[in-house]
Order: C-alpha cells, then structure tokens, then sequence
C-alpha cells in the first residue's frame, strides 16, 4: 500500500534550530503521512535528536513551522496538551520514575493528564503488557528490571497515551546487545499494526526491516530521502556511502 496517499500528520516546513550560536538543523522540509514509519539516519551529532525533540515540542524551533494535522507549533494559542498526548516519544534512557512501579509509571499520563477512567486505563495497561511479555513485572520498581525491559515499558507507557505518532530517539542506544533484539521486536510489531513513527537508530538491518522511507541527514540538513532498498543499495550522495561503509552494511 502507497503510504504517500494516506493523510499527512506532520508537515516540517523550513525548520530552524539554534543554540545559543551554533545553528543545528538548517532549514528541515519533510510531510509524514498516517501510518508511515520514517526512519531518519546520520553521523553523531548532525542533529537527529533535535529533529525529534522539536517534533514533539520538546524544543522550540527559531524559524519554520511544524504542523501536526492543522495544528501550527508556533501558533500561541495552540494546545500543547493535546499536541503532547498525540505524539508520544521514548527515549534512549528510559525516563522511568525510580521510586514508582511499572504500573504507576504506566499509568501516570493516562490518570493524572487525560483524567481517563482508572478501570479502564488499567486494563488497556496490562493488556499492552501481555503483549510486549511483561504483565508478570507490572508491581515490579525500574531497578529490578533489565535494560531491554525497561525501554519495552517506556514503549507501553507511551502507547497507553493513544498517541497518533511515537517518536523513538536510539532506544537500543543503551542496551547490551542481547537485550536489543526484544525492543526492536516490539517496534516492528507496532509497525505492521499500522503505527505512524519517526525512528532514530544505528541498527541498519533493524532501519531497512521497519523503513517506508529513509531520510540521511548532516550537519542540520536531509542530504538523501529515499526507499529503504534505494538507499542501502545505491545512496546517491558521497556522504551516505561513506556513513554506510562505516557500518559495513
């Protein structure tokens, strides 16, 4: 199926971020469509992770717009409430509250943001657990869990927000490789079930598996945009065969 038809959820038009100084991304243009899964790849430091945070709202961009459906980020009166329910984000360290059980860190968005029934919210919690094997951990705190279980609770916490969109920022950045496989596992689950995301990753055979669509960024600019096939096999510019020798892909 043609994804390209689908409707737009995110429009980045001419996006511009800095800090202090230094300008990080450098002027972004990218549409992403319901149900697409948006692999965006690059060196260390090109500004992947920005990119993500200010889908998000996380970091407030200084020239562009963002839009998520009609929505403009840089609007004053928008609701960023809303804007933050509907795009969810996992990140690389987990963001677990240590003093909290998996349930209660679970449930926190959903009871205390969303005012959302507690029966209710429970039970779509630990059917997300079952699914991602770990409703027997649900009463279990962050330091007794494993790397990879933590991350895959970070994924549940999110999608019990009912985002539109999740964003995941080097999930398996911090995990031992063996614990790798059960998080990227998750993803490509949520994937075939038609879940719309934006992925910032180093795992390669993990990009071209989950990849509608590549985007290869350098310093604060996509240098490459293409099929996952395409740009593994015939990256059109130096600096992506570079990037992909590195890995020895």
């Amino acid at each position: 199926m043609n994804k390209n038809n689908n409707p737009v959820l995110l429009k980045i038009q001419d996006v511009h971020k800095k800090y202090d100084d230094k300008e990080i991304l450098k002027g972004i243009d990218l549409s992403l469509h319901k149900g697409e899964v948006l692999v965006v790849l690059g060196p260390s430091g090109c500004g992947k992770s920005t990119f993500l945070r200010c889908l998000n709202g996380l970091e407030k961009i200084q020239g562009g717009d963002i839009k998520f459906k009609d929505q403009s980020f840089t609007d004053k009166n928008a609701d960023w409430q809303k804007i933050h329910e509907k795009i969810g984000m996992v990140f690389q360290n987990y963001e677990l509250f240590p003093h909290m059980t998996v349930i209660e860190n679970i449930l926190l968005g959903p009871l205390k943001v969303q005012k959302r029934n507690k029966a209710e919210a429970l039970a779509e919690a630990e059917q997300l657990l079952e699914k991602v094997g770990l409703l027997d951990r649900k009463d279990s705190y962050p330091r007794q869990l494993s790397g990879g279980q933590k991350q895959r609770i970070a994924i549940v916490r999110a999608l019990c927000m009912n985002p539109e969109i999740i964003l995941f920022d080097e999930v398996t950045a911090s995990l031992d490789p063996e614990m790798v496989r059960e998080v990227l596992d998750v993803i490509l689950g949520l994937a075939k079930q038609g879940m719309t995301m934006v992925i910032v990753t180093h795992e390669m055979g993990f990009a071209e598996a989950v990849a509608d669509r590549i985007i290869f960024m350098d310093e604060g600019k996509i240098c490459e945009e293409s099929e996952p096939k395409e740009f593994f096999t015939n990256p059109k510019t130096e600096r992506a065969k570079h990037f992909l020798n590195i890995f020895q892909f």
